[in-house]
């Protein structure tokens, strides 16, 4: 064996040593904060009852708005990706609840499922929550929500401000006049929104 080959095996085996340890270290890394590093997976339609809808919606309602307050959302991972695919099966499967069928809490229960879910279910349900609003089923507010985080997940303007990125109030369209729409959907003024996170309104 000559020299050059000597040399070059030795350097495989240190490189090779070298991407070992990495290896473990990771995996290590990764054991040791597990609960930090949840995949649940794609949102997919499951199997559910339709004549128990109601009490399914109620318990997607009490278990998002638990997950919420906890501030732990990494922690509630499996739990929140649960309530996301019996929402979207309750539509699929059932219809779209209205108010005709179900409470409030219920409806709202639909429209958090959707709002905390993949930019692409938001998508693709939307003219659901359109049309639920133009009956009545949901609010100008909820439509308003839903719509400015569409436009964010576009990376296009928001329209009603009502979108925070990173501390901050994300891109917002013709500022200007932001109250204006904000009022036709319901909405307190910009303004006072804004001090809930401790944010100062600048138009220009």
């Amino acid at each position: 064996m000559d020299y050059d080959t000597k040399i070059e095996m030795k350097i495989k085996k240190i490189l090779f040593s070298i991407l070992t340890a990495l290896v473990l270290m990771i995996s290590i890394f990764l054991y040791m904060n597990r609960d930090k590093f949840v995949y649940v997976g794609s949102v997919d339609i499951i199997e559910v009852d339709c004549s128990k809808k109601i009490q399914i919606l109620s318990e997607v309602f009490e278990s998002d708005q638990r997950i919420r307050k906890s501030n732990e959302l990494i922690k509630y991972a499996k739990e929140d990706h649960r309530n996301q695919e019996l929402v979207i099966s309750i539509i699929e499967k059932c219809g779209m609840p209205t108010l005709k069928e179900v409470d409030q809490k219920h409806m709202d229960a639909i429209w958090l499922g959707l709002q905390h879910s993949t930019k692409e279910i938001r998508k693709k349900y939307f003219p659901q929550i359109e049309k639920a609003v133009k009956n009545g089923d949901l609010s100008k507010q909820q439509y308003a929500l839903m719509k400015d985080r569409m436009l964010m997940d576009e990376g296009k303007p928001q329209i009603y401000g009502s979108q925070i990125e990173n501390g901050k109030l994300y891109t917002l369209e013709n500022p200007e006049t932001v109250n204006e729409r904000r009022k036709e959907m319901g909405l307190e003024p910009i303004e006072d929104y804004l001090k809930y996170f401790n944010i100062q309104f600048n138009p220009n």
